[in-house]
């Protein structure tokens, strides 16, 4: 795909388009190739499974040793920003 058809997927600014283009690009993510004016954008499925192995270990928390810590102070976070929320609605 070229940036202007990945930007046209998103409701943002092409300006942030590209800048996450170069961002994914610069960690081995993506690769481009030129075409007359255009940048063609390929996926490096190799280094995308990598990062989706990595993101897999935190969704799964039972399978990781200190899987239960770990979670423990976000749950604290996430209920006092309950409480907060509750507090502005009243």
């Amino acid at each position: 795909m070229n940036a202007g058809e990945i930007a046209a997927v998103f409701a943002h600014a092409w300006q942030t388009t590209t800048r996450h283009l170069q961002v994914l690009e610069a960690a081995g993510l993506l690769t481009h190739e030129r075409a007359g004016r255009m940048r063609i954008y390929r996926i490096e499925r190799k280094r995308l499974s990598l990062v989706s192995d990595w993101l897999a270990h935190f969704q799964n928390p039972a399978k990781s040793s200190k899987g239960g810590l770990q979670n423990a102070p976000n749950k604290a976070i996430d209920r006092h920003q309950g409480d907060a929320t509750k507090a502005r609605i009243a």
